[in-house]
């Protein structure tokens, strides 16, 4: 994938009722083969190619193939399982794939070779579509759902996503002090981890310092800023700008000094008493 500048600035319950068995509550899950993915889902809407156009974004032979794969095992297998509250095929292209893409900016400036990781995968965004158009970076997805990092493990095998590693995690221990994931990475990328300065407890430590962390927020952007100013002094991280994008802001932060050995606290803490 290359970008250009664009010519103007731009629940958690089981999808089924009934109770399954506990020989298929406990199966693991086998993604089915292309053919018997929704074709609605694999082919993208035309409104996304022109939005993607709009955002510079032009895609090397085989990820729209590739991205479009993604959506439709996520969506098959969210209705056996909770990975996403979008159900509609053409909304996942716009909120899933179109939201992933607006990350391309800082992040297409990193060094080939360079470290990124997805606090938070769940079902894989932003994290799976960037790793799809961004091959010459390596992704760690961490998730603490055990069924969600098997999916995720699933998707990138069948992807043939070689950047692509998986942690079944724990933000809070990940990143702990003497954890190999804290301090190792050059970009951190998140969405989803609920308001801001609970958010910066669980991404920045695992950067390094100078790294950009990129949180996906709503309109609610500015008043969580200002609300998490003791969080950004206490984990040494300050607010580089916020990118405006079709369906919400991305805040970017930077690191500027090592974390305190004292965070990321417990598991959670950081939810429970944010900073």
């Amino acid at each position: 994938m290359t970008t250009n500048p664009p010519d103007a600035t731009p629940g958690s319950t089981e999808a089924s009722t009934s109770e399954p068995s506990d020989t298929k509550k406990h199966a693991p899950l086998v993604l089915p083969e292309h053919g018997e993915l929704d074709a609605r889902a694999v082919a993208p809407p035309a409104l996304f190619h022109e939005r993607a156009a709009a955002l510079g974004v032009s895609f090397a032979p085989g990820e729209i193939e590739r991205l479009g794969l993604y959506l439709g095992y996520l969506l098959w297998t969210n209705e056996r399982m909770n990975l996403t509250a979008i159900r509609d095929a053409g909304e996942a292209w716009m909120r899933h794939i179109l939201d992933s893409l607006a990350l391309l900016g800082p992040l297409s400036e990193l060094e080939d070779g360079s470290a990124v990781i997805d606090v938070g995968s769940g079902g894989g965004v932003p994290g799976i579509p960037l790793a799809i158009v961004l091959p010459q970076l390596r992704f760690t997805l961490l998730e603490a759902t055990t069924k969600k990092a098997r999916f995720l493990e699933q998707v990138a095998k069948r992807l043939d996503l070689e950047n692509v590693e998986v942690v079944n995690e724990r933000a809070e221990r990940a990143a702990a002090d003497g954890s190999e994931h804290r301090g190792r990475f050059d970009a951190v990328v998140a969405r989803a981890l609920g308001p801001l300065r609970v958010a910066v407890e669980l991404t920045v430590p695992f950067g390094r310092v100078g790294s950009l962390i990129l949180l996906v927020k709503g309109e609610r952007a500015d008043e969580e800023l200002a609300d998490a100013r003791k969080a950004l002094h206490a984990l040494h991280a300050t607010h580089s700008g916020t990118i405006e994008t079709s369906t919400g802001r991305i805040v970017v932060l930077e690191k500027r000094r090592e974390t305190p050995r004292i965070y990321p606290r417990k598991v959670g803490d950081p939810k429970r008493s944010p900073l």
